[in-house]
């Protein structure tokens, strides 16, 4: 499984953990053998980094609102506002510019266009933040 599909995969279980606080393993065991899915690693590898950094993700998302509560964002942009940030904070492999693309593809796959922008917002607030522009 390719990178831009794993991403997808985790994509889909930090989306179900917003309704859902189950745990990372259960979510993982669901979807193998209720769903049938062969995980990636880095799929697990992300939705695992997520929730073990959650705080410090969140702190980043709710320091760049600009007006909003973390409230008032769809559960998916949430969920790839959190992903995009992990790996910016966290994946030292990954070029800056490359989580933050493939974050504004999902958003424009699995949300609105607007929503797509705002991301892309958010997250070049957030590269800005932590002087990684240009990475």
């Amino acid at each position: 499984m390719n990178r831009r599909k794993s991403r997808e995969q985790a994509l889909c279980f930090l989306f179900e953990n917003t309704f859902d606080l189950q745990n990372t393993d259960e979510i993982i065991l669901n979807a193998k053998d209720i769903r049938e899915e062969k995980i990636s690693e880095f799929s697990e590898q992300i939705f695992k980094g997520v929730l073990e950094n959650l705080e410090t993700i969140d702190s980043h998302i709710e320091k760049n609102l600009n007006g909003w509560t973390k409230e008032r964002i769809s559960k998916t942009s949430i969920s790839i506002l959190r992903m995009a940030i992990f790996e910016i904070l966290f994946c030292d492999d990954i070029p800056v510019g490359v989580s933050i693309n493939e974050a504004v593809e999902l958003a424009k796959k699995y949300s609105t266009k607007k929503e797509a922008s705002y991301i892309n917002g958010m997250l070049g607030s957030v590269a800005k933040d932590l002087n990684l522009i240009g990475e």
